[in-house]
């Protein structure tokens, strides 16, 4: 995963998002309930789950262990211009090629070195609805990178072999791809989705990321800028008792971000880096409160005894269960109605807190336990924005905190709030206040989903 900016520095994306929704009257356009498509049936859900395979972690480590070996024999690391990335990339294609994979490894330059994209297709399937699931595969000079993110890229390829070991015939076309150079921003990444033409990056239905899935000291972390996917690995989870919580550490900082910028729905899984494990989530999730969940992030000590095993199990078996299930059908939002307002409201740079209002009528009772709040909010430094969603009768829930390590640009993504103790009908606001100086931006969006 990529390294957080230093504050100083201020890493910028560009404020427009090609994901974000952009309404060309947004001036003068009120708030307005829709109606969202239904879900999928339960039953194609767990047809679906039954069909995925397990993957065994035995295998999984088998990779870490090449890996390993290769940046042993490389000078300590697999990164981007080294000779331990190529033996790595070659590793991986090897691999690919004799389970009966399309393979095409992709060239691209970055600070002058040749970098390498591999990308895998599997014969078959609506190439018009890809199915994509990806994860970098270059580690840091300062060292092996096992659990970053030779554990994402491990676990994608052994779910591309139980592919070509089951002989799958999936209805969508499945894809797999290895980034380079992602720990210099996700440059492989993004000279992948810029190459591709508007036309292919349309059939595109679905980019999975997966970067640290085996931090020694794991949480169990999702995606949350897509309701659906994150209700299918939050479901999946809670199918083995556990609960996940939404990932802010890797927000941005990962290659999920070129494709959510061009307007590719995402998700992913992430078992946490170099934040710090609190006493609430080693009561969930075991571990140690009070330490990184992962202390040998970003160093020399990221070698293939830097895992833990359970964690690599079963976030390995959670991306075949995600490929399985997706390749066979349609995920969808949540069924229920759309509350929106898409009037752009200015957010002053380090000044008071701005609201932006949605009147919602004709429910009945209390808000649902699992309220979706949908926010585009476009800000060249989104550490600096305090995110709350203030209910009709003034109860607060708090979104998103500041933070002064989060760099990245924009706000995109879905929250869920537990809102079953407050009335459904009112005014609702999403309340946005900038505490940080040199900084602009606006709230583009944002919608209620009931």
């Amino acid at each position: 995963m990529t390294e957080r900016a230093p504050r100083r520095s201020r890493l910028r994306r560009s404020a427009l998002s090609t994901g974000a929704v952009v309404t060309l009257a947004a001036a003068l356009f009120a708030p307005a309930a829709v109606a969202a498509p239904p879900s999928p049936a339960p039953a194609e859900a767990r047809q679906s789950a039954v069909a995925a395979p397990d993957i065994p972690v035995a295998n999984v480590k088998a990779h870490l262990a090449q890996l390993q070996s290769i940046a042993t024999a490389n000078g300590g690391n697999r990164a981007h211009g080294r000779t331990g990335y190529k033996a790595s990339i070659d590793y991986v294609k090897g691999k690919l090629d004799a389970a009966g994979f399309t393979t095409a490894l992709k060239t691209f330059s970055y600070n002058g070195s040749t970098g390498y994209n591999l990308i895998a297709d599997w014969p078959g399937g609506d190439t018009s609805h890809v199915i994509m699931a990806g994860a970098h595969l270059d580690s840091v000079t300062g060292g092996p990178g096992i659990n970053d993110n030779g554990s994402g890229s491990a676990g994608i390829l052994e779910t591309a072999l139980a592919v070509s070991r089951a002989g799958l015939q999936p209805t969508k076309h499945l894809r797999f791809g290895w980034w380079g150079a992602e720990e210099y921003g996700m440059v492989g990444s993004k000279n992948y989705v810029n190459s591709l033409s508007a036309t292919d990056r349309s059939k595109i239905e679905t980019y999975l990321n997966f970067d640290m899935i085996g931090s020694p000291n794991p949480g169990y972390f999702t995606y949350r800028y897509d309701t659906a996917l994150d209700a299918l690995f939050r479901d999946y989870f809670a199918g083995l008792g556990i609960s996940t919580e939404q990932d802010f550490e890797g927000d941005g900082r990962s290659d999920h971000a070129p494709f959510q910028d061009a307007g590719i729905r995402v998700g992913g899984l992430f078992s946490g880096a170099d934040y710090t494990k609190t006493a609430a989530q080693a009561a969930k999730w075991g571990g140690t409160a009070g330490q990184a969940f992962d202390r040998c992030y970003h160093s020399s000590c990221d070698t293939s005894a830097n895992i833990n095993d359970t964690a690599l199990d079963r976030m390995s078996d959670a991306i075949a269960y995600a490929v399985w299930t997706l390749s066979a059908g349609t995920t969808t939002p949540p069924t229920g109605t759309v509350f929106e307002n898409a009037n752009d409201v200015q957010i002053p740079d380090y000044g008071a807190a701005v609201t932006s209002d949605i009147a919602v009528t004709g429910r009945t009772g209390n808000a649902p336990a699992a309220l979706q709040v949908g926010v585009d909010i476009k800000h060249t430094w989104r550490g600096d924005l305090v995110i709350d969603l203030v209910a009709p009768n003034g109860t607060t829930f708090r979104l998103k905190n500041s933070s002064g390590s989060d760099s990245a640009a924009n706000v995109v993504t879905t929250y869920s709030v537990d809102a079953s103790a407050v009335p459904a009908n009112g005014t609702w606001k999403l309340k946005v206040q900038d505490v940080g100086r040199q900084d602009t931006g606006y709230v583009d969006s944002w919608k209620l989903t009931f």
